[in-house]
């Protein structure tokens, strides 16, 4: 089996693990009448990320912690904000729960959204997905 394929396969098994352990998704909680718009389903979670960005001739970082989570996105809240439609790559890290050692997920995207909560409350940011996050599995690669 080529390391890719395998990789696909831990993603699935990671996508159907999250679904386990936060039971419901976001996605059952809308009204019955209104229809999904997103890709992939959301799981209410609260995880730690670093976010680094690009803002014109340097880079920043930063730490956030997840609201909800999907392969495809995830929306974060932090006390800074990023800029809307500025290209991120962050690293999640899933403990706690049934999760017996921490699992690193990473991605890279493009803030969609940016909400700020209030003055000094911090924001609520977006994050879109180039691709599906993946697991930080650096065995597969080599």
């Amino acid at each position: 089996m080529l390391w890719w394929e395998d990789h696909d396969q831990v993603n699935i098994k990671w996508s159907q693990q999250m679904e386990q352990c936060y039971g419901q998704t976001q996605r059952s909680r809308l009204a019955p009448d209104r229809p999904e718009q997103r890709k992939y389903r959301r799981f209410s979670a609260s995880y730690p990320v670093h976010v680094k960005f690009h803002l014109e001739d340097s880079v920043s970082e930063l730490q956030a912690v997840t609201k909800d989570v999907s392969i495809g996105g995830l929306l974060v809240e932090t006390a800074s904000p990023i800029p809307q439609h500025c290209l991120v790559d962050f690293i999640m890290t899933l403990h706690g729960g049934p999760v017996t050692r921490p699992i690193q997920v990473i991605g890279e995207g493009e803030v969609a959204r940016v909400e700020r909560h209030g003055p000094g409350a911090g924001f609520a940011i977006a994050i879109k997905c180039k691709r599906e996050i993946q697991l930080n599995l650096p065995e597969l690669a080599s």
